[in-house]
């Protein structure tokens, strides 16, 4: 009984801490814009689908799996920091005065657009992962397996999460990017170049969640087109748990949402785990409306 538990404890907190990365996308966005930007589960696997690209390049040069790993996660960050800013510049920016519906009619079809650019790229079949990219070291915890490739995504995603605490919380940019997103008139009066601050929103949040992405494939040594939905659903159901804009609640709610999911499927079923999230989400609003973390924040007038 005590090895399924920690056996369940470490795969929840393996994928919460993806949950966490891509659920971060989506709260700082939404703390900035109060927009939910629906494409940002499809620039994640964008992102795992660079990171396999340049993984599946470099796996015959002899290079260092661990150089090859490093590059293949820079390489994967810049390029979806990239096309996040060119989303935000074409898609969001020319309705930043419309109504919200028309935003998220936007959103929609970038999502659309970018899952049918990774199907027409790569092709609709599965994508596998080059085997023996990581040592097949494995430690015995009280029964309970943890293998390398979970120490990395655990300690990857822990080592993420708290630089980008570290950048919003104690730094100028960090700093702007506050202001921005509680009250944008109030930014630009105080010399806050509120534009740029979106836009490295923009980079800032799909970056890290391509980071997320490509820990998808490690994890599980595959990908498809269509992944995007189903894990961005899941990290905007983090996001709302902790909160949605909060940048800690965000954390917070993926590695919850990722341990729920993790004793729902060990010790329930694992056909029951979308319905029973689901039920946690209902519960967990009909208690807290704005989340674990969120705060009650009153509308403008």
């Amino acid at each position: 009984m005590l090895s399924t538990v920690l056996q369940q404890l470490v795969n929840g907190l393996t994928v919460g801490g993806i949950y966490a990365l891509i659920a971060l996308g989506y709260t700082m966005v939404y703390g900035v814009l109060r927009l939910i930007n629906f494409a940002h589960g499809d620039l994640c696997v964008f992102g795992a689908y660079i990171g396999l690209v340049a993984l599946s390049a470099g796996s015959g040069s002899g290079q260092s799996h661990l150089l090859l790993l490093g590059a293949a996660f820079i390489l994967a960050a810049i390029v979806v920091g990239a096309a996040g800013m060119l989303l935000e510049f074409t898609a969001y920016r020319p309705l930043r005065r419309a109504d919200r519906l028309s935003a998220v009619v936007s959103a929609l079809g970038a999502s659309l657009f970018i899952e049918n650019g990774i199907m027409l790229i790569w092709g609709p079949q599965l994508r596998v992962f080059p085997s023996n990219l990581l040592p097949a070291h494995s430690w015995n915890l009280a029964g309970a397996r943890i293998d390398l490739v979970q120490v990395l995504i655990i300690a990857g995603s822990a080592v993420l999460m708290a630089l980008l605490y570290w950048f919003v919380h104690h730094t100028r940019y960090g700093t702007a990017m506050r202001a921005a997103a509680s009250d944008q008139d109030a930014a630009r009066l105080m010399g806050i170049n509120v534009n740029r601050v979106i836009a490295s929103v923009f980079v800032l949040g799909p970056a890290i969640g391509a980071v997320g992405g490509l820990f998808i494939g490690l994890y599980y040594r595959q990908v498809y087109f269509t992944m995007g939905w189903s894990y961005g659903l899941n990290a905007f159901i983090a996001a709302i748990l902790g909160g949605i804009g909060n940048i800690p609640g965000a954390m917070l709610g993926g590695v919850l949402l990722g341990l729920f999911n993790a004793f729902a499927a060990g010790f329930v079923s694992s056909s029951w785990q979308e319905a029973i999230t689901f039920a946690l989400l209902i519960g967990i609003l009909l208690l807290r409306p704005t989340g674990l973390l969120g705060e009650r924040v009153a509308e403008k007038v």
